[in-house]
């Protein structure tokens, strides 16, 4: 235990070492992109009098210097501050706090991964148990498996004719496949000996699948939904590119085209968070359901 501690440890200060060292490199990085009072160039008289013509201030220069786009820390740190400050307001379709926009994007993500479960696991159940099924259906998953999910987006625009609910089949396209394939390989991975000996004691097949497949093959099942998840939060955000509206990926994309990165480097720092929450989450599940054989 104290092993176990201590690498612990050791291991967050080595974190927090390599946090310090890339924010040191940002630091100097962005030093360049410190606004600095360009020197004005020397005009001819010429142009002096053309400058009065146009009716701008010759002594100011020519052009404004150009200044750099990426973000200082100090710039970083100010805009973090002010959307965590208001995560929840809402004043119109392009201006939401990042809670706000988050909660869309969990909303979708949410709903089309149930619906995958609620398809993919039953269906994993009769696959696994059944070779007669699984070689019947084989070939159409392995056909339909590796498609990529955005690639349905068309047909699903056109068929659905609502970009909110078009997200939500692609986020259930994409989850679904990782559970039916852990739940159907967990399932059938059962050992015969617990199959036969419910068998022997004549266990009904609803008792079977609920006692004895499925708490066997849970920690499989986790995996595949786990797996499913991380995908799905992957493939909302450039989903929810294409399709606009409300939703994290909207976020970054509306503020790339305000040509704000300081808002889109926020985005990306909040949709890694809350990825890494989403994947601990199950994490936790699956180390819940795991069990020595």
């Amino acid at each position: 235990m104290n092993a176990s501690r201590s690498l612990s440890l050791r291991a967050g200060l080595l974190s927090a070492l390599i946090l310090l060292l890339v924010l040191a490199v940002w630091h100097v990085a962005t030093l360049s992109s410190t606004p600095v009072a360009a020197a004005a160039p020397a005009l001819t008289p010429e142009q002096i009098e053309y400058a009065k013509l146009m009716g701008k201030d010759p002594a100011a220069g020519g052009a404004p210097a150009e200044k750099s786009g990426f973000p200082t820390l100090a710039q970083m740190g100010q805009t973090i501050a002010k959307h965590l400050s208001q995560p929840f307001y809402d004043n119109g379709p392009n201006d939401k706090g990042i809670a706000v926009q988050l909660g869309y994007s969990l909303a979708r993500v949410g709903l089309g991964y149930l619906l995958a479960a609620l398809v993919a696991i039953p269906l994993g159940f009769v696959i696994g148990m059944s070779p007669l099924v699984y070689r019947a259906l084989d070939p159409f998953i392995q056909v339909l498996k590796p498609i990529s999910p955005l690639a349905w987006m068309p047909l699903a625009l056109y068929t659905i004719k609502d970009s909110s609910i078009s997200g939500i089949f692609v986020i259930f396209i994409c989850s679904v496949w990782p559970m039916l394939i852990n739940t159907a390989f967990g399932v059938a991975s059962v050992r015969r000996e617990w199959l036969n000996v419910a068998r022997t004691l004549e266990v009904t097949p609803l008792r079977r699948a609920f006692e004895v497949i499925l708490p066997a093959a849970a920690p499989t099942i986790l995996t595949g939904m786990r797996i499913s998840m991380g995908i799905a939060w992957l493939v909302i955000v450039a989903a929810e590119m294409l399709v606009g509206g409300t939703g994290i990926g909207y976020f970054v994309w509306n503020e790339w085209n305000n040509l704000s990165l300081p808002n889109v480097i926020f985005a990306i720092l909040m949709i890694g968070i809350v990825g890494m929450l989403l994947d601990l989450m199950f994490a936790r599940l699956q180390k819940a359901v795991t069990y020595v054989d």
